[in-house]
């Protein structure tokens, strides 16, 4: 009977041992590596629809700055009504520190220069907000980054908020894990001027 017991023994230490390392995994894993967030709303349609849950990465942006066209998960400016239950927004990186950007004609232009945004539809026209107005340059503080829902006429975005700051910024939108038809790795529209 003792042996028995001293067997039962070892296997629930077995159990709990596997137990505990999976949850510390886990842990150390939500904490500093990756954590699920869920699309609400339609600011990034069609690239990312209302319920979509995503997984983030929270390590690329300790190893380097965001870069134009990733999509970013990003705790709300103190300005939003949401901030005091601290949410989260998820918008595309358009402007980086120190650049100048302006809004004319319904395009945004970065250094004098018009930004491309295969993203966005080509009849979809990017309406002024009260810090990013109409034909005004706007200069990107450094360490801040300027960023924009897909769905231009259905985001509040940087153009009413204004840029955030880098440490604002939770993690890189990587994948898409639900729903499963649209299972996937999210790809930046990474390009230059």
């Amino acid at each position: 009977m003792a042996e028995v017991l001293k067997k039962l023994g070892a296997v629930f230490l077995d159990i709990f041992q596997t137990v505990v390392l999976a949850l510390s995994i886990f842990v150390i894993s939500y904490l500093f590596l990756f954590a699920p967030h869920q699309v609400k709303g339609g600011s990034m349609l069609p690239n990312f629809h209302n319920g979509e849950f995503l997984l983030t990465d929270k390590l690329t942006y300790r190893l380097r700055s965001p870069v134009r066209g990733e999509v970013v998960v990003f705790k709300a400016p103190p300005s939003e009504a949401c901030a005091e239950i601290e949410c989260e927004y998820i918008k595309r990186v358009v402007g980086l520190p120190g650049e100048k950007i302006k809004i004319e004609n319904g395009r945004i232009y970065i250094n004098e220069q018009l930004l491309i945004e295969p993203y966005v539809g080509d009849d979809i026209r990017t309406q002024a907000g009260g810090i990013l107005r109409e034909g005004v340059d706007v200069v990107v503080p450094q360490d801040d980054f300027l960023v924009l829902g897909d769905n231009r006429p259905h985001s509040r975005d940087g153009r009413e908020f204004g840029p955030i700051k880098k440490e604002a910024i939770v993690g890189r939108a990587f994948i898409r894990y639900w729903p499963f038809n649209r299972l996937g790795k999210i790809p930046a529209v990474h390009y230059e001027l």
